[in-house]
């Protein structure tokens, strides 16, 4: 780890303890979170660690991108090839990128060809929160979602009819505008947004053709990243008893690149639409459709397989019934269809759909708090796969809470993963894991912590193997680790920490045994520091990272390192403000992928019309 990495966690680590003597409100510790146990709980209550990044956060933080904000968070590695646009991999509790389930609206978006999400697509200006949970939710979500789910709301709109409007520019020729308009009545609300964002960007990879290393090329330039997304929502309710919501995400890209494709045109899009049924206050019945679509066209000196599409149509029905005050029980029924187009469309096997049953039970006893759940699911190709978990929470008194959960997760190999032509293997298995967590933490008026230590083991687990080029199967993998987080305001200065340490082990007996798993940092640590003097706000956010091994054998190491990002925000009325941002202000040069290069120093600045 570097130095500036070690004192960022030092940092973080020093403001932790003071946190439990302030008196004031960091944030809002009653925020409600969907995504732990498919119903609205109070974030204080999850038996299962997360977090929640709202509006708010979004907007004080000046992130350009969703992998901007979300770096650093607890349990949190992101790996990127080469700055705004590019190829953005998120390991959560150092599990696959390909292990964390991630929905837009309830409708999942990993692709069925690799499995990834999009990330680097996703357009900040529509989001208005972010919920992550970390930890096994193969239970309530099925296939894929061994490290734990991410799930991204758009933008929802209430009170009297109001436009927003944000225009803003940079350095590496960052252009950016976004805005919209929507408002609601005591019965139905509406939303649209618009947003666009341009970048020369930077070279993204220093690859040598002569040594085929990195991207296997030598093409200094800059490759730039255009991004259009439109948005559109609505909801509307017709009585208590029944209510209806709907919304769509379309966002398209244009990405350069060096290497084996120069160019590509990209459109990721989301549609869902949801009708409840609300027959009494003891029950509740939610109908879900959706369908996720993410195409790519490449150019490029080696374009054979230029083009790739994959599709999911998805359908859901959740009955919620309360069988006395604090006492839930729900159960459902999930459905997919995954497809594929274009050049992956001539694989041995090019659709599969999938048919999930799952029941959980939530309880309250007192001090005692109980949630279990058991799910299983009919893959087409695979067979039927059955996941549970069980958590459990005791309150102690003066706002002190113990938590523990064990949960098994799995994932069907990718489209990718059995028939690439170049590294795909047919014979590979699902993936099957288990994970148990111990929590402790502790909540006041206006500040929380809270320490988390887990075990995740994965049989089956599927890897590259840069020898041979193919995907290959780890008979064994060990991930432990730890987080630490904290809120707190202390004199006006408002103070967010986190502090991770992930040990991802391969533990097969042979060569690699006890090899890090790839691109995944050991420790991460993030410190956000926000303070207002009157019309004008203050903040910034420090990033540290250790080091990571690039490939399996641990031959190819990256350097730790630390980032410093300042902020300025000046309210020129009510309703008008100015932004300005310096990132990475000590212009530090580091790789989180080898050969690809990150930013080094940027700015920017930005002006924002928000009604209040």
């Amino acid at each position: 780890m570097t130095l500036q990495s070690r004192i960022l966690s030092l940092a973080v680590l020093a403001a932790l303890p003071g946190m439990a003597g302030a008196q004031n409100a960091a944030t809002a510790l009653d925020q409600v979170l969907v995504t732990a146990t498919r119903t609205p709980i109070a974030l204080a209550d999850s038996l299962s660690p997360a977090q929640v990044i709202d509006r708010s956060a979004i907007q004080a933080s000046q992130a350009t991108s969703l992998q901007d904000l979300l770096r650093g968070r607890a349990g949190i590695n992101l790996a990127n090839t080469g700055g705004l646009g590019k190829q953005t991999s998120l390991f959560l509790r150092g599990t696959n990128s390909s292990h964390t389930v991630v929905l837009v609206d309830g409708v999942r978006i990993n692709t069925g060809d690799f499995g990834l999400a999009m990330l680097q697509d996703l357009p900040l200006a529509q989001i208005e929160r972010v919920e992550i949970v970390r930890g096994p939710q193969s239970s309530l979500y099925g296939a894929d979602a061994i490290g734990g789910v991410v799930q991204i709301f758009t933008r929802r709109d209430s009170g009297g009819f109001a436009p927003h409007l944000e225009l803003g520019g940079g350095s590496n020729g960052l252009r950016q505008a976004s805005g919209g308009i929507g408002g609601g009545t005591e019965r139905g609300w509406f939303g649209l947004d618009i947003a666009y964002q341009h970048s020369d960007g930077i070279d993204a990879c220093r690859g040598s053709a002569a040594t085929f290393q990195g991207c296997g090329a030598d093409e200094p330039d800059r490759d730039g990243y255009r991004n259009l997304s439109k948005s559109a929502r609505g909801g509307y309710t017709f009585n208590p008893q029944w209510s209806v919501e709907g919304s769509a995400l379309r966002a398209e890209g244009e990405n350069h690149y060096d290497g084996y494709y120069n160019y590509s045109e990209t459109l990721q899009q989301v549609l869902g639409g949801k009708l409840r049924y609300t027959p009494s206050e003891r029950l509740a019945v939610t109908a879900s459709i959706g369908r996720s679509d993410n195409e790519s066209d490449n150019s490029g000196p080696f374009d054979a397989f230029g083009s790739a599409q994959t599709h999911r149509d998805s359908a859901s029905l959740q009955v919620d019934a309360s069988l006395a005050d604090n006492q839930l029980l729900s159960g459902g029924v999930d459905w997919s269809d995954d497809s594929l187009d274009g050049s992956s469309a001539g694989y041995l096997v090019d659709s599969r759909d999938n048919t999930g049953v799952f029941v959980q039970y939530q309880g309250r006893f007192g001090r005692h708090q109980l949630q279990a759940s058991v799910r299983n699911d009919d893959n087409q190709q695979f067979g039927n796969h059955t996941t549970g978990s069980l958590a459990w929470g005791l309150e102690l008194g003066a706002g002190w809470k113990l938590t523990a959960s064990h949960g098994t997760a799995f994932k069907a190999p990718t489209f990718s993963d059995l028939y690439d032509p170049w590294s795909g293997v047919a014979t590979l298995d699902p993936e099957k894991a288990r994970s148990s967590n111990i929590g402790i933490a502790q909540e006041g008026k206006g500040w929380r912590w809270g320490l988390d230590v887990y075990e995740t083991r994965v049989d089956d687990l599927i890897t590259y193997d840069a020898a041979t080029f193919r995907m290959t199967q780890v008979e064994k993998a060990r991930i432990r680790g730890a987080e630490l987080t904290g809120a707190t305001t202390l004199a006006g200065l408002d103070i967010n920490a986190q502090l991770s340490y992930t040990a991802p082990r391969n533990r097969t007996v042979g060569a690699q045994y006890d090899n890090w798993l790839a691109r995944r940092a050991q420790q991460t640590a993030r410190i956000d520091l926000d303070r207002r003097f009157g019309d004008l706000r203050v903040g910034l956010t420090g990033f540290g990272a250790g080091k990571r091994y690039d490939d399996a054998a641990n031959t190819v190491k990256l350097a730790g390192y630390g980032t410093l990002d300042v902020r300025l925000e000046y309210a020129l009325s009510d309703d008008w403000s100015v932004l300005a941002r310096a990132a990475n202000v000590f212009d530090r040069r580091y790789e989180t992928v080898a050969w690809y290069n990150q930013p080094g120093r940027e700015y920017q600045l930005s002006v924002r019309y928000q009604p209040k």
